[in-house]
């Protein structure tokens, strides 16, 4: 049996965590088995789908590395199959014509409510002869679903789980303007597209049952279902945006890496040992839904970017430098020349190191990329340039003009002998200094920015700073 999964998202708005999780799961299930990752875009809901929600699904699944194989489903296009199927079960006697008014049906949930009792169809159509139908009532196709008995599911992550089927009303497939409700279409797409194995949240299980007398009724086989529980804060409340549940672009819009994301997003409900770090290639081979828990985990932002910024200190520069230049380049509002572009080549090692994500390198590295005097950051940067630092930077500035050794370790020792011929202490100089070359009181130590500017550069902030 060649294993197939699929990712079924509602286009009604952006790709969120949850979804990406999900589509994290059903895709390294597939590629561990050598099978297929297909994606399914649910698009019944016209009134609420569009394309702006659509694209950002694609676009958030191409960003994690999550590419899914063959060409995209689209649900709504697909209507007349699932009408057909609703219709085939008509005329097999597993579905009926019903004509209850939508007055006769609030009605009737008024009287159950008044009652107490669950709030379901009560069948009055079922046994009916149509010839009885009321004139001027379209009819909805209604599923006759099994009264008695069990629907019993043996759920790879949730166990065996029971429902009475008598707890299940006779739901409907196809609506009276001839449209196909989601139960049926989803079903339906499964069979058709020969999914094997359904790996979704968990709020879903109830669908499950429901989906699952469509599937009997049918004779088709039935998908091993994996409802897996679903995320909440670190708190343990209901995830919301207080916690971090934001689309997919926004965790790339704040500078985070595809990789960690997805090693983040594998960690929540799934585990291998004490294995943290966990590369594609290991999740791929490791993957499989034994490992997911039965308890929702806790999402914490705090520990995705603890985990991001190992990502970035073991990117490759080469790998990270792309990233970067286009988010300089907008800081800048222009390509940086050629000897800038060598500067962020030679400062990118060391600033990556003290980064946690792609935005605080940009913010971190973008001083080696201007030319010139650098913006002094804040009024606490601009205090240490005092008179006296300024008269000693400029005395630093023919002192360094006699080096010719501009290496790291090199730059330390000159600065510590200018400090001790000027009687003052390392701080007095280094201070300052990292103020005028960088405009910051933070950044890399300062004799790596000193070898990373190299000589020429470096005159021309010291000259600016003792101006």
């Amino acid at each position: 049996m060649t294993v197939v999964t699929r990712f079924a998202p509602s286009p009604t708005g952006y790709l969120h965590i949850g979804g990406a999780r999900t589509a994290l799961f059903n895709w390294l299930f597939a590629r561990h088995h050598g099978g297929k990752y297909l994606l399914r875009i649910e698009d019944t809901d016209r009134a609420r789908s569009t394309q702006p929600a659509i694209e950002a699904i694609l676009d958030g699944l191409s960003w994690l590395g999550l590419d899914w194989d063959g060409d995209v489903t689209y649900q709504f296009a697909r209507a007349a199959r699932h009408a057909e199927v609703a219709r085939q079960m008509l005329a097999e006697g597993k579905a009926y014509y019903c004509y209850a008014s939508p007055q006769e049906l609030e009605e009737m949930r008024a009287a159950q409510r008044k009652a107490g009792v669950p709030m379901r169809y009560d069948g009055r159509w079922r046994d009916r002869d149509p010839k009885e139908a009321p004139a001027g009532v379209a009819p909805v196709i209604r599923l006759k679903a099994q009264q008695s008995g069990k629907t019993v599911i043996q759920d790879a992550v949730q166990g065996e789980v029971t429902v009475e089927n008598a707890q299940l009303d006779d739901m409907i497939l196809l609506r009276a303007d001839g449209t196909p409700t989601y139960m049926l279409a989803v079903v339906v797409d499964d069979h058709d597209m020969s999914v094997t194995h359904v790996i979704r949240g968990d709020d879903h299980l109830n669908n499950a049952f429901r989906q699952l007398q469509i599937i009997k009724a049918m004779g088709w086989p039935e998908p091993v279902y994996a409802h897996i529980p679903l995320i909440h804060g670190a708190d343990g409340a209901k995830l919301s945006k207080r916690h971090g549940a934001l689309g997919v672009d926004a965790y790339r819009d704040m500078g985070f890496l595809p990789t960690a994301l997805r090693n983040y997003l594998l960690r929540l409900g799934w585990g291998h040992g004490d294995d943290e770090i966990i590369s594609t290639k290991q999740a791929i081979e490791w993957f499989d839904l034994s490992g997911v828990g039965r308890s929702p985990s806790r999402f914490d932002t705090v520990k995705l970017t603890n985990l991001n910024a190992h990502y970035l200190r073991e990117m490759p520069d080469a790998e990270l430098l792309p990233l970067v230049l286009p988010k300089i380049e907008a800081k800048l509002g222009a390509s940086p020349d050629a000897a800038a572009r060598q500067r962020l080549e030679r400062g990118l090692t060391g600033v990556k190191q003290r980064s946690r994500t792609l935005v605080e390198l940009v913010d971190n590295l973008v001083f080696y990329a201007r030319s010139g005097a650098p913006a002094i950051a804040d009024d606490k940067a601009r205090a240490l340039l005092t008179p006296d630092a300024k008269a000693l930077l400029t005395k630093l500035a023919a002192a360094l003009d006699s080096e010719t050794d501009w290496r790291e370790k090199q730059m330390e020792e000159a600065i510590r002998r200018f400090a001790e011929a000027q009687g003052v202490k390392l701080g007095q100089v280094a201070q300052p200094l990292r103020v005028a070359l960088t405009g910051s009181t933070v950044s890399p130590g300062i004799f790596e920015v000193l070898s990373v500017l190299g000589p020429d550069e470096t005159r021309l902030r010291l000259a600016a700073a003792g101006g």
